[in-house]
């Protein structure tokens, strides 16, 4: 069993590719590419969170739903939500409709806020924990990193939920943190230009 699978070009792409057809277009648009801007981030790591137990598949077709029922995660706005938000999305069937994920969103949000204040923004204190790639394994050969550990754990501390290690971990894949496209995939090169291109959050 190969690490790749051939893409609609016919290039290889990384194997989870095959998993869906809408994985393609996920895997060459965004998975890998750095992001410094709050919202995407933010957007994410709710998304992660939200995915907890389930598949990437499930949340990735509720996408859109997800950014309408969560005012295209503005986390400014989301924080202004009470109670009575949480009971209308409970009832939001292009959701997943998880109690303590949908309050998680509401806390997040505001924690959000309150990093922005203290760190200036969220990328900014993301992008710290960006690991050396010299100290990284194989791609795909791990789901969580000291990185992501360290992350997860201060994450916490600050008051944040549903963000442990192997969803902070993969977060981290998916925003560009890491590069873990498999070595012989054609989009490997395409996201260490962009990391290399990418201005990190300034500190």
């Amino acid at each position: 069993m190969g690490t790749t699978v051939p893409g609609p070009d016919g290039k290889p792409r990384c194997r989870w590719c095959a998993a869906a057809p809408e994985f393609f277009a996920y895997h060459d648009g965004e998975w890998g590419f750095p992001v410094g801007d709050d919202r995407r981030l933010f957007e994410k790591l709710c998304l992660e969170g939200f995915q907890s137990g389930l598949s990437w598949r499930t949340i990735l077709a509720k996408r859109e739903n997800f950014r309408a029922a969560f005012k295209d995660f503005d986390f400014d706005k989301i924080a202004r939500f009470t109670q009575r938000d949480v009971e209308r999305l409970l009832k939001d069937e292009g959701i997943v409709r998880h109690r303590g994920k949908i309050e998680a969103v509401l806390n997040n949000a505001k924690r959000a806020k309150e990093m922005v204040k203290a760190e200036g923004s969220l990328a900014a204190f993301l992008w710290r924990y960006e690991p050396d790639p010299k100290t990284l394994g194989k791609p795909q050969s791990a789901s969580t990193s000291p990185e992501s550990v360290a992350l997860s754990k201060e994450l916490k501390k600050r008051g944040w939920k549903f963000v442990g290690p192997t969803t902070v971990y993969a977060f981290m894949q998916a925003m560009g943190l890491i590069n873990d496209h498999v070595e012989d995939c054609a989009m490997r090169a395409k996201a260490e230009k962009a990391r290399k291109g990418f201005k990190r959050p300034a500190r």
